[in-house]
């Protein structure tokens, strides 16, 4: 029995512990903001879904380009580093990965949205 409790609780700290670490990774890199700041800010910066274009068609922020963390690489030289970067997804886990990403290739302002798309209050746009 205490090996099986042993195991859950390696099993958890694996599955949270995985999620915290990306959140501080980004954080570190990014600022977070509510949807009230990026609302704020949006109008004067770069704003980027990481998400898959399937869920970008279905729904997304007003005036975003889809650029999905998976693509990375065929993307990252089309944003300007002169111009913030707010970022967002729906999990929460992969803005800050993408937020390292494009710190790391000399990007600075880069912002992520705290609520994820799925607790977005502004206008919106679907496709299809």
């Amino acid at each position: 029995m205490a090996l099986i409790n042993i195991v859950l609780i390696l099993i958890l700290v694996w599955l949270f512990g995985g999620q915290f670490y990306t959140y501080f990774i980004g954080k570190r890199h990014a600022t977070i903001l509510t949807n009230e700041d990026f609302k704020k800010g949006m109008h004067r910066a770069q704003i980027i879904d990481v998400r898959e274009p399937k869920d970008f068609k279905k729904g997304h922020i007003l005036g975003a380009r889809n650029m999905p963390f998976s693509q990375y690489k065929l993307f990252k030289d089309s944003l300007r580093k002169d111009m913030p970067v707010y970022l967002y997804d729906d999990t929460k886990t992969v803005a800050p990965r993408m937020a390292s990403k494009l710190h790391k290739n000399g990007y600075s302002d880069l912002y992520i949205l705290k609520s994820g798309f799925d607790k977005w209050d502004g206008k919106t746009k679907s496709k299809g």
